[in-house]
């Protein structure tokens, strides 16, 4: 791979441009940073969800023959030996609009050459990419929460996670009763349009409307948007299932009109007791609240079932106040999207703020230093924005990884200012930028990427 852009990385190390080729090889790889009892055979034949033209990979060049090992196992010449890929997000939701954003995934260094500096070249050369691609915002899940704040990833959104007893008593919702049910197996050609609908369309119109009818949208709510992500969350193999049943799906619908969907696989065990069956949904899906009092009134009605283990919601999800108990579902939180800030200009501006603004802000950035500086936003109240360079004395200053963290409005300023990492240099303006930075819908996204 050639680059206008020195490498960063260290003597003995390139990076490659990875193809469907290298399959087998990104595969092996995976299995070494990300242990898993499955083998290369087992995976090679389903698909992947990289796009290939945003994969790179770190080859080890050997030229002497005292640096491989006399057994030959790794490294061997031109070994692959670390990987990231990015998925190329066109319209990811951040507060009021949508912007291009690079996913960062499949970021993975192979055992025997961790702490030689791979990881910082690739997310160098992943935010040289995003700034090439014209991608304001970088966004990730994090295997370890530890790593990617030294990079200027901010922790954006958390998740619930929950453990829905059998049976739990949920509130009534006017209405729920119309729905009605369709308990099938899952598959993309029945399937497919109809849950990408419904996925998008919740994510537009998760908080209602603005006062002359614009939709308020769920920031982070992204929706899979290259085939090969549509491909792998279709993919029903059994190497998949981790013992549980094929896909199914229960759709509620009101007057024929589909309202509310949840993916689910179940487990059964029987004991001396009688059966113990778990419910694993995937995504649940609901427009509204009653079509979602009608889905989760099937979800804990299953036959067989104890409880029902949902994957991810977000930590307003309507389930929330449906449950009448909800301690008993064991609630627990869980660090979603990491989102990072490549370009403050673009990503300022390019996002709506529920309150008007003007204020200075101080922006530190040790990896991307063009980020650093003065910068003063300006926005009325859920209109267009700008943010400018100015030398105008600083009202707030703030690491990257602070505004990254605040960015989809799920974080408060006031909050990161109380653990002493966001400060105030004009009274007032902490208060005015936290109800700015706001935004009516937590963060979050139904799936991990």
């Amino acid at each position: 791979m050639t680059h206008d852009a020195p490498s960063d990385l260290p003597s003995g190390y390139r990076l490659a441009p990875l193809t469907a080729d290298d399959k087998r090889a990104v595969l092996d790889l995976d299995l070494w940073a990300f242990p898993d009892s499955r083998s290369v055979d087992d995976l090679e034949a389903h698909p992947l969800p990289l796009t290939w033209d945003r994969t790179v990979g770190v080859v080890a060049e050997h030229d002497d023959a005292a640096a491989v090992p006399a057994d030959g196992a790794v490294p061997r010449a031109s070994d692959l030996v670390a990987m990231h890929s990015s998925y190329p997000f066109a319209a990811f939701p951040v507060p009021g609009a949508t912007l291009p954003v690079g996913g960062l995934t499949w970021v993975g260094v192979h055992p025997q050459h961790r702490r030689r500096g791979l990881l910082t070249a690739m997310i160098r050369e992943h935010l040289r990419r995003c700034r090439d691609a014209g991608e304001p915002l970088s966004a990730l899940f994090a295997a370890e929460a530890a790593i990617y704040g030294r990079f200027g990833y901010g922790l954006a959104a958390y998740d619930l996670r929950l453990t829905v007893p059998r049976r739990a008593a949920l509130r009534d919702v006017p209405g729920a009763e119309r729905h009605t049910v369709r308990v099938e197996h899952a598959t993309r050609e029945r399937h497919g349009d109809l849950v990408a609908d419904l996925h998008e369309r919740a994510g537009r119109t998760a908080g209602g409307a603005t006062a002359d009818g614009t939709p308020v949208n769920r920031p982070g709510w992204v929706t899979r948007e290259t085939p090969e992500l549509v491909e792998t969350f279709w993919d029903d193999a059994p190497a998949f299932r981790d013992g549980r049943e094929s896909l199914r799906i229960v759709v509620v619908e009101l007057d024929g009109e589909p309202r509310g969907y949840a993916r689910f696989r179940r487990s059964l065990t029987w004991e001396d007791a009688g059966p113990r069956g778990t419910v694993r949904t995937g995504e649940v899906v609901a427009l509204d609240a009653a079509a979602a009092r009608a889905l989760w009134g099937v979800l804990v009605d299953l036959d067989l079932s104890h409880e029902v283990v949902p994957f991810v919601l977000p930590v307003d999800d309507v389930v929330t106040h449906l449950l009448v108990d909800q301690r008993s579902a064991t609630p627990r939180i869980a660090d979603n999207q990491w989102v990072r800030v490549v370009d403050v200009a673009g990503a300022l501006a390019g996002r709506r703020y529920p309150s008007p603004v003007d204020v200075v802000l101080h922006v530190s950035d040790e990896l991307l230093p063009e980020n650093a500086g003065h910068w003063r936003l300006r926005a009325d109240a859920f209109g267009p924005a700008t943010c400018e360079r100015t030398d105008d004395p600083a009202e707030l200053s703030l690491d990257v990884r602070e505004l990254g963290a605040a960015y989809l409005g799920g974080i408060s300023l006031t909050a990161l200012a109380a653990a002493g990492l966001v400060t105030e240099h004009a009274p007032g303006a902490l208060t005015r930028a936290a109800v700015a930075f706001g935004w009516p819908v937590s963060p979050g996204s139904s799936w991990t990427f």
